[in-house]
């Protein structure tokens, strides 16, 4: 009878996966409510990756992102690790602030009063 050694717990030897804080979720959360109820936005998706977080804010479900708010923190000390992303892949905005960076989208809800 031969012994064989019990099969060892996978390790994790790569990097975490980057994520949102609950206070970034707050934020970008609560301009999300605000467009969704001004009739711009109707829906979202947030994927965490191994070097970047995305919150993605769509029109309609099967469309395109409208806006990528990505955080990569290896930008964290260059120009900012928060950015916001067009739908043609232009960056709008990026900065160390989140809030800073979110008010290019705040413009959409100022509209002109008839």
């Amino acid at each position: 009878m031969t012994f064989q050694s019990p099969t060892p717990f996978p390790v994790r030897g790569g990097p975490e996966q980057v994520a949102f804080h609950r206070t970034e979720l707050n934020v970008i959360l609560s301009l999300y409510g605000r467009m969704v109820a001004a009739g711009e936005w109707r829906d979202y998706g947030i994927s965490c990756l191994r070097d970047v977080a995305v919150f993605s804010v769509f029109r309609r479900t099967a469309e395109h992102p409208l806006y990528r708010i990505e955080k990569r923190p290896r930008l964290r000390n260059k120009q900012g690790q928060y950015a916001v992303i067009g739908i043609d892949g232009q960056v709008l905005k990026r900065g160390h602030d989140l809030k800073t960076v979110l008010r290019v989208l705040e413009r959409k809800l100022i509209r002109a009063v008839d």
